[in-house]
């Protein structure tokens, strides 16, 4: 016996894919069950009252039909008798009904004397017959039994005996191919994932309750609300155009901060926020249907199995009724029987009656009516599966009815699948479709966020950074926290991979804002916000992959100070740049792009007027074309780092105004053309460092007001006397170089404050060394160097001196002479150290407050 439980476990496997049950299928499940109790009914009675009864047909010589007014009487009329020969008895014909009757048992002599005597002969028989009721034969019941069951087997036709074993065949046939779709293994899968996620869908409290609350979220309507205005409607129809800003605007025209379209904006944030764990349920779900979609999207198995399975019932349904037609005539009550078994019986013919012909007969025709209704209904379904594209599905009309105006339309298997479920509830796929859309994901997203980081966490965040700035670093996030908005004392913000952020009306409450970095965060700004970005922004940091990726409304902050741009500014065929005109940047002073150019960007151009700084970084690609340079008159600092140059461009002589140049890490071997630089009145600092430069040639002692040189890192042996010349130079930074000897004519510097000439080959340092006095910084680590002169005593300024990395053996005691020198300054190994005089070491160790302050 089954139990109750295990009995119901089969009633709920077809609840599970009933919404994928268009009505046609449902209504095929019902007569495929009809047809099934039909076979079943039919086979019960077959093999409870299916039965043939036999009697034989006696034989005659006289046709019976030759009194054909007789047939269908149940009197007994004597026609012929004959009489065999070498058999003693004699055959008499006898009409019994419309068939003859054959009766052996007639003896000859009466026989005989009925052919003399014809008319009293046939009323003595009249009269026996009468009396006897019947004539009686040779057989007895076994041998009826026997013979009943030989003419079941043979003179009843086929169909009459196996009619319901196949009607219950072709029926189990028929819903194996209804339902083989739900159990094949490479589509089932699929159509269990689709029937769970859709359920999880529909019951989500993001299709209730969220996605009503976001449909008016209009900043606006907030405010029109609070004074009673009367636009709800408007607005909440045009939301989803709203909701999806337009590509070719800087800017998006609504908050995306308010979401509650009956409550009054200050309840807002109680009221609209989700349940966490609702919250994580409805993530997830937008994970799965993105995972699902596109494992389902790239092909239409289901589609074809659903049509192949369509296609194979009307097939049967076809072959079904044009065989099964055939045999309804041969269903028949009589039926005559000759088994050939008259060594047993003495019999040739029977005449038997099927005693079911009549039921089966019904039954046939009524499940001919079921077939035939079967089948018109699988030719709708093959009308439905070829009159319209199955294999894509449009949410025009959930983008009209909703918020959400960028769901996609989909194909092949996942939009059969939506057109299923459509025939069962069209609500379906409009609530699923919400999880296909990003705009409702971002909103989702941004609900979860704003639950999360609160205004207190955000304020732990917040730290000073080196410029002494109140800063906030916010990265790989779903989104901008609207808590950020009311950090009004913030200084700098900084997005760092937030593809989805978006800056609403309310920052125009952080009044100290100035600097702002998006990184890989190509924000959207309201119409509010930017119009406040326009006129306080003062610092930009945008970092890029592609150039398509810098807001447009970068162009247009006129009031912006400086701006800062890293990324790839090239096109794919590397001969444009994507940058778009900087004309609006009216107050742009400083602008550092670091990327791969080949030539400046000519819209620098428009801001070359007021540009003060211009820095371009590159990865390595030679930068070939300086000539916009010609026209920034204004620059002042001008840096050109790892660009490949080979020599100093000429175009930078042509920057009256240029102060400061910086030239690292190029290919320069050599600078002669540095004699231009006498035109440049106005140049102090030249930096040539990780270059190639193996000399330093003579005319460089025309660049007078030369303050700063900076030669590191390249391949000069020699200092030439030249560079000693240059008397407003106050710092020299030679390091790492092959230099083996410092010029004495070093003393001339008396200017000089900073003297770098690590990492080189110098030995022994020269007197005049000690000369300049206002020497600060002295880096001598990693030479050859045995001793230090008792002069350096006389650099009273010193505050910082290498000398790590020597043949040193002691250290001079005059070091306790250089007053603002302290043991933090002095970089040389320990063992080195110690071999100063205790006095010595006491007054290095010293705070270096008080000394500094005396000093100065």
């Amino acid at each position: 016996m089954f139990t109750l439980a295990e009995v119901a476990s089969l009633n709920d496997i077809q609840p599970t894919y009933r919404i994928l049950k268009p009505w046609w299928d449902v209504f095929m499940d019902y007569l495929a069950v009809v047809m099934l109790m039909v076979a079943i009914f039919a086979g019960t009675m077959q093999l409870t009252k299916d039965q043939v009864v036999c009697l034989p047909v006696l034989q005659s010589t006289v046709n019976s039909k030759a009194q054909p007014g007789m047939s269908g009487k149940a009197d007994f009329t004597t026609v012929e008798t004959t009489t065999g020969q070498g058999e003693d008895m004699s055959m008499r014909t006898v009409s019994f009904g419309s068939a003859p009757t054959v009766t052996p048992d007639i003896p000859l002599s009466r026989s005989a004397s009925s052919q003399s005597q014809p008319t009293e002969s046939g009323q003595e028989l009249k009269k026996e017959l009468k009396d006897s009721l019947g004539r009686k034969t040779n057989l007895d019941f076994q041998q009826y039994v026997f013979i009943n069951q030989m003419c079941y087997h043979l003179a009843l036709p086929w169909y009459s005996k196996y009619f319901p074993y196949l009607v219950l065949i072709h029926t189990i046939i028929l819903i194996v191919s209804s339902n083989f779709w739900f159990k094949y293994p490479k589509t089932c899968s699929k159509i269990e994932h689709f029937v769970s996620i859709l359920g999880k869908c529909f019951e989500s409290p993001w299709t209730t309750k969220a996605l009503s609350e976001t449909a008016c979220e209009d900043s606006e309507e907030n405010k029109q609300r609070l004074t009673g205005a009367q636009s709800l409607p408007k607005y909440v129809s045009t939301s989803s155009d709203e909701g999806s800003p337009s590509a070719n605007t800087p800017m998006i025209t609504k908050s995306g901060f308010k979401f509650s379209a009956d409550k009054p904006m200050i309840e807002v944030p109680s009221v609209t926020i989700l349940d966490k764990k609702d919250g994580e349920q409805a993530k997830a779900l937008f994970e799965k249907v993105r995972k699902f979609r596109a494992h389902v999207e790239d092909s239409d198995l289901i589609y074809k199995l659903y049509v192949g399975q369509t296609i194979i019932k009307t097939v049967k349904f076809i072959f079904i009724l044009c065989y099964t037609a055939n045999f309804v005539n041969t269903i028949s009550f009589e039926h005559i029987c000759n088994p050939k078994v008259e060594h047993l019986i003495g019999y040739t013919q029977f005449e038997c009656t099927h005693n079911m012909a009549y039921m089966l007969k019904k039954l046939l025709i009524s499940y001919i009516s079921l077939i035939c209704v079967y089948g018109f209904i699988c030719l709708y379904t093959l009308f439905w599966l070829f009159r319209i594209p199955l294999k894509e599905y449009s949410f025009e009309k959930v983008r009209e009815e909703s918020s959400f105006s960028d769901i996609p339309d989909v194909k092949n298997d996942f939009a059969f699948l939506l057109h299923m479920v459509d025939q069962y509830d069209q609500l379906y796929s409009k609530r699923f479709g919400v999880f296909l859309s990003e705009v409702s994901e971002n909103k989702l997203r941004e609900i979860s966020l704003n639950h999360e980081w609160t205004f207190e966490k955000l304020r732990q965040h917040v730290s000073r950074n080196a410029q002494d700035k109140q800063e906030l670093h916010l990265f790989m996030m779903s989104g901008v926290p609207d808590a950020v908005f009311d950090l009004t004392d913030l200084d700098v913000l900084k997005l760092e991979l937030i593809p989805e952020a978006k800056i609403p009306a309310k920052i125009s409450q952080m009044t100290n804002l100035q600097e702002l970095h998006l990184c890989h965060c190509p924000a959207k700004v309201e119409q509010t916000a930017f119009s406040f970005l326009r006129d306080h922004l003062r610092c930009l940091h945008v970092k890029f992959t592609d150039v398509a990726e810098i807001p447009t409304w970068v162009y247009l902050l006129k009031n912006l100070r400086e701006l800062y741009l890293i990324g790839n500014l090239n096109s794919e065929n590397n001969k444009m740049i994507g940058l778009e005109s900087l004309r609006e940047l009216r107050h742009l002073k400083i602008l550092y792009v670091k990327s791969n150019l080949t030539k400046i960007p000519p819209n620098i151009t428009d801001v070359a007027p007021h540009l003060t700084k211009l820095v371009i970084l590159n990865d390595g690609t030679k930068l070939v074309v300086l000539n916009s340079l010609k026209k920034m008159t204004n620059v002042a600092e001008l840096e050109l780092q790892n660009c490949e140059l080979e020599r100093i461009p000429h175009a930078i002589f042509s920057l009256s105004n240029l102060q400061e140049l910086d030239l690292k890490s190029n290919s320069i071997r050599t600078i002669e053309e540095i004699i231009s630089f006498q035109h440049l009145k106005r140049l102090t600092c030249l930096k040539l460092w990780h270059n190639k430069i193996v000399n330093i040639p003579s005319s460089i002692t025309h660049v007078k007001n030369l303050e700063s040189l900076y030669l590191s890192n390249n391949k000069l042996e020699s200092l030439p006397a030249a560079v000693f010349s240059l008397q407003k130079l106050r710092c020299l930074d030679v390091s790492y170089n092959s230099i083996a000897l410092i010029p004495a004519e070093i003393g001339l510097l008396q200017n000089l404050q900073h003297f770098y000439i690590t990492g080189n080959k110098v030995d022994t340092l020269p007197k005049q060394l000690f000369k300049c006095v206002k020497l600060r910084t002295l880096c001598l680590g990693q030479n050859c160097i045995t001793s230090i002169p008792d002069k350096v005593g006389q650099l009273l300024q010193l505050t910082h001196l290498e000398l790590k990395g020597n043949c040193l053996e002691y250290l001079p005691a005059t070091l306790g002479q250089c007053q603002l020198l302290r043991k933090s300054g002095l970089v040389v190994e320990d063992h080195l150290f110690d071999t100063l005089p205790s006095k010595v070491k006491e007054m290095l160790n010293q705070d270096t407050s008080i000394p500094f302050a005396n000093g100065i």
